[in-house]
């Protein structure tokens, strides 16, 4: 879940409303998790979609599509195993994408924003260091 972290992580660092993170591996063969997220405008969208594409790219993650038409109050990212859905509030409210996934078992995103604890050594292991 390393790629599903980093877009939380990314989304919130921007500031973006009412994250939702839906896995539907159960309900989908073409995606593991729905990603869904508020911008508060258009401007903001954007801001939200180039974030997420430095954070994806510098990953070394593929983005297998994407899509965003400028003032349509919503964008989609691929990225295979994660797909991204921003949209304005009006948007989100419109369409309700939680509803059609209502099946789908929600991820809290607060354990996905949680620092994660750094791997701890084995008893007896010796620094590399000289």
């Amino acid at each position: 879940m390393p790629l599903l972290r980093l877009v939380v992580r990314s989304l919130d660092d921007k500031k973006a409303e009412d994250i939702r993170v839906l896995d539907v591996r159960a309900q989908s063969s073409i995606t593991d998790y729905l990603v869904l997220a508020t911008g508060t405008s258009e401007p903001h969208l954007r801001a939200l979609r180039v974030e997420l594409e430095k954070a994806i790219d510098g990953a070394g993650e593929p983005i297998i599509g994407m899509e965003s038409t400028q003032g349509s109050g919503w964008t989609v990212f691929d990225a295979f195993d994660v797909m991204v859905h921003l949209f304005t509030a009006e948007n989100r409210a419109k369409y309700r994408l939680e509803l059609l996934w209502k099946d789908a078992v929600e991820v809290p995103v607060d354990g996905l924003l949680a620092k994660q604890p750094a791997p701890r050594r084995k008893e007896g292991a010796r620094s590399q260091r000289g």
